[in-house]
C-alpha cells in the first residue's frame, strides 16, 4: 500500500477516493508558525529526499512525526526553523527528481543540501518551487512560473507553461498547479478537484496524455491547491 501525505483540510470525499487508489493517508497537521493558507501544506513542512527518506521541519508536530516514522521512513530534521515570513517558509519547498534538485538555493535548508547525492543543482528565483511545479515524469513538468520553465527547458526537459490563476487557494488570490496534484503511481496523477472546471484543461490533458499519465479527479469542482500530494 502506498502512503501519501496531504493537508489536514483535505475533504472526506478526496480522502475516500485516495483510498480507492490504494493509498494510506497521513494528514499533515497545521503548524502554528505558518499563515493559515499554507499552514497544513505538506510541501511546506516536508521534503521527500528519496523514497522512504524525508526531511521535516525541526518543530514538526510530535504525534505526526511518530506517524511518519511508523511507515518505516528515515526522518532528518531541518537545520532552520520554519516561520511564516518569506523566505523562512520556503526552506523545504523544492523540486527534487532523480536527476536534479531545483530551488531558490539561497534559502534551501542546509539539511537538504548536505544529504543530496550527486545531483545537479538548479537555481531559480521562485522560492515556492514545489508549489509552482507539477512533476509529471523525470523529464516532464507543468508550471506557471517562467523562471522555472526556462531553467527546465535549458536542461532539455519537456515543460508545459500554464498561465497563472484559476486554481483555488483559500486566503490568497490563487493557488499553483504543483500544489493541486501529485503522482500516485508512475502513470497516475491525482488532482484535488477536476480539470473539467479548469480553464486550461485541454493543455493539461494533452500534456499528460503525451507522457502516458492518466489524471484521476478526487472530487468535483475547481482545482484547489492543498500543498501537493507527497508520495512517501
Amino acid at each position: 500500500m502506498k502512503t501519501v501525505i496531504v493537508d489536514y483540510r483535505t475533504s472526506n470525499v478526496e480522502i475516500e477516493n485516495l483510498k480507492k487508489l490504494g493509498c494510506k493517508i497521513l494528514l499533515c497537521p497545521a503548524f502554528k508558525n505558518l499563515y493559515n493558507a499554507i499552514c497544513g501544506h505538506p510541501d511546506i513542512q516536508i521534503q521527500v529526499l528519496e523514497k522512504n527518506k524525508l526531511i521535516v521541519h525541526k518543530d514538526i508536530d510530535i504525534n505526526f512525526l511518530h506517524l511518519i516514522k511508523s511507515q518505516n521512513v528515515n526522518v532528518i530534521f531541518s537545520k532552520n526553523n520554519l516561520e511564516s515570513k518569506y523566505p523562512k517558509d520556503i526552506i523545504l519547498n523544492a523540486v527534487n527528481t532523480d536527476n536534479f534538485f531545483m530551488h531558490n538555493l539561497k534559502y534551501t535548508d542546509n539539511s537538504i543540501l548536505t544529504n543530496l547525492k550527486n545531483k545537479k543543482l538548479l537555481n531559480v528565483n521562485q522560492g515556492y518551487t514545489k508549489c509552482s511545479t507539477a512533476i509529471v515524469k523525470n523529464n516532464a513538468f507543468m508550471t506557471s512560473d517562467l523562471g522555472i520553465a526556462n531553467a527546465l527547458n535549458k536542461e532539455g526537459m519537456d515543460v508545459l507553461l500554464l498561465p497563472p490563476g484559476d486554481i483555488l487557494l483559500p486566503g490568497l488570490n490563487y493557488g499553483f498547479i504543483g500544489g493541486c496534484c501529485g503522482l500516485i503511481e508512475e502513470n497516475l496523477m491525482a488532482f484535488f478537484g477536476n480539470l473539467d472546471y479548469y480553464i486550461y484543461k485541454k493543455d493539461v490533458i494533452d500534456f499528460l496524455k503525451k507522457h502516458n499519465v492518466e489524471p484521476f479527479f478526487l472530487k468535483k469542482g475547481k482545482l484547489i491547491d492543498r500543498g501537493s500530494i507527497l508520495n512517501i
